[in-house]
Parts: C-alpha cells; structure tokens; sequence
C-alpha cells in the first residue's frame, strides 16, 4: 500500500471515539513503564501519532514538573498523560501537577477514590486505570474512570492470569465506557484484533520500551532482543509477592534458589534503598505500613516487598545492570527482533492493520 492510500484511508478505517478524547491521530497508546517512559519516549510516542504516558511514579519529585515541560516543549504542547500510585510520598503533587499543566489524561492502578477522582475529571482529565480483571473494571468505574485500559495475562510487569482474549470481550460487553486493551500487542494485525473484540486501542509497553527511543542502556535492550522464546518470559512472585512477568535472568535465578529468610533481608534492604529514594519520611513509611496492616494483615509482607520491583527495575533501566536487576516484559518480547524508532513502529502497525483489514474486505466480498 503506497502512503498516499494511507493517509486516505486512515481516518475513516482506525481513528475511533478514544482519539477524540486523548486528542491523538490513531489509537494508540504508550503504558508508563517505570524508569522507561521519560519525557524523550512520551515526546516521541506523541510526535508519532500516538498517546503517551509519563511514569510519575519512579520520577523525582523534584524532576517532574521539569520533565512535563519537557515533553510540552518537544511535542508544541499536543495532549498526554501522567501516571501516578496514591501510595506514593509526592502523590498530591503530581495530581496538582496534572491539573495545572491541564494533562489530558491520568493513568493509575487501584488506590484513587471518588474525590481525588473527581477533583480530575471535574479539571478535564480522562482517567484511565490499568485492571486485569472484570470485577477491578467495574469498581474502577464505579469509582469514577472513564476508560479503562484491560491487560491481559500476556503483559510484563504486573499481571493477571485471564489471557487477553478472554477478558477483553468479557469487559467490554459489561461496561459503557472506551475499553482499550493491553497485553500481547505488538503489531497492526492485533490493533485490527482490538478493534474486532470492541476496543477503542490498544496500549503497549514492552514494544516502546524495544524502540531506538527508548533510553534503557543497549546492555539491557540488548537481552530483550536476544530473548526469543515467549514461553520463558514467565511469571514470577518472588520479587513482590505479586504476580509479575520478566524476561529470565540471573537475579530470578538467585531468588528462586534463596531461603525465605534471605529473600525479607532482600526486601527490607531494598525498602530502605526506597524510602531513601523518593524522599519519604518515617512517619509514611509506618503509615503506609498501618494501612496495611488494618486493611488485610496477610498483605503486610507484600507491602514491605513492594520496594523491590521499583529498585530491582531501576539497576536494569537506568544503572545498565540486566543480571543485577529484573527486566519487566510482556511475551510479546520474543517477536520483537529489532529496535524501530516510535515514528517506524507506529506507522508500520498502522499500515499493517489497514492492509488486513482490506484482506478482511475481500474475503468478505469474494
């Protein structure tokens, strides 16, 4: 398909009500992967045509507000998004952050309630959670989102154990609001799968993370192009207590060999290392610790173990150390044999699903 074909057709064949609302050209969004999507990745993703997400919560408190203006001046001010934890000591700050900047959207896990919710949709700001379940899709709506990202058991990182197939036409078929699913995407065939299912877009992070753009050390990009085997990168509950899916290494493999009483002195290193890191005091920490322990007591090991994923990601993604650290990673890595810039990548899943969707046509006409 010549590009002077694409550019007629895209509008009519990809854009959906979900561009509307993020203000993008297709719908297509970049995840706040934690000490990857800095300002260059978001600017580069927004340039491109897509929607992207700074990570606030791995950026310094004293840092961000620089990197948003960072990513308004490289972008001539288009729309993007900030993520966020409520558990986070700078919280508040980045919710005043993105009602001050007017950031077009606000993507988060559980944590938020109705107030905080509301204070951003009453500034305008689409509020976008990540769930891996129906029941967490109809809480977060209930709540007060008014999109909700669905990821699949296939993406890095955090995940459920629905694979994406399964829980997106089960989501979309319970809720009114745009879903946009995540999870096993990497290409224009599954945008076109997407939209087939009910989606509005898709959203990746493992393929943005895999870009020339990307400015995660060739060392550690490095692995996740050799990795070529979707069935290694497994899930794992030993760096948090959660499930999480990462690429393989010798760090996993220490953990697994580990006693339980090594893995707490691990955790709670590491949970000091964070506590240094973002600045909170004491006084949070044993709060955070107190909700835990009020909410449900099974989880306050978890909460000590929480620190470990933002550190262990942090010698990978900034420190250049893939052995030291984990590698976060949907298995779609495995299809991923090169690093393509935002722009290339963006415009190839495109192309690709409007030439699908043209063999689609035929088929159907034949």
């Amino acid at each position: 398909m010549m590009m002077n074909e694409l550019n007629k057709n895209e509008p009519q064949a990809l854009r959906t009500p979900l561009c509307d609302l993020l203000g993008c050209r297709y719908p297509i969004i970049q995840t706040a992967m934690g000490w990857v999507a800095g300002a260059d990745l978001v600017a580069a993703t927004t340039n491109a045509g897509g929607f992207g997400f700074l990570a606030g919560a791995t950026i310094a408190a004293d840092k961000i507000e620089d990197e948003i203006l960072k990513v308004k001046r490289l972008t001539d001010d288009k729309p993007f998004g900030l993520n966020f934890h409520m558990f986070q000591p700078n919280a508040q700050q980045l919710l005043d952050l993105a009602v001050k900047h007017r950031l077009r959207a606000v993507s988060y896990g559980r944590g938020p309630d109705k107030k905080v919710i509301g204070r951003l949709r009453d500034a305008g700001i689409v509020c976008m959670p990540t769930v891996g379940a129906l029941k967490h899709a109809q809480k977060a709506i209930e709540m007060g989102a008014n999109v909700i990202i669905v990821q699949g058991g296939e993406g890095g990182g955090h995940t459920g154990s629905v694979p994406t197939t399964v829980l997106l036409p089960q989501v979309v078929d319970a809720v009114s609001v745009p879903v946009v699913a995540a999870g096993g995407f990497y290409d224009g065939r599954g945008l076109l799968a997407a939209l087939a299912f009910g989606a509005q877009g898709i959203a990746m992070g493992t393929r943005f993370l895999m870009t020339s753009d990307s400015k995660v050390p060739d060392v550690t990009l490095e692995r996740y192009v050799k990795t070529r085997d979707a069935e290694k990168i497994a899930i794992s509950y030993l760096v948090d207590g959660m499930p999480q899916r990462m690429i393989p290494n010798e760090y996993l493999a220490m953990l697994e060999k580990a006693s339980p009483m090594k893995r707490l002195r691990i955790a709670l290193d590491l949970a000091l290392k964070w506590k240094a890191e973002t600045g909170m005091t004491t006084g949070q920490a044993m709060g955070i610790f107190m909700k835990a322990l009020r909410e449900d007591s099974s989880s306050v090991a978890q909460t000590v173990m929480a620190a470990n994923a933002p550190m262990l990601l942090q010698r990978s993604m900034v420190q250049g150390d893939p052995a030291g650290g984990v590698m976060s990673a949907g298995q779609v890595a495995a299809l991923i044999g090169k690093l393509d810039s935002c722009e290339t990548v963006i415009s190839g899943i495109v192309q690709q699903a409007l030439e699908r969707r043209n063999v689609i046509n035929q088929l159907a006409t034949a």
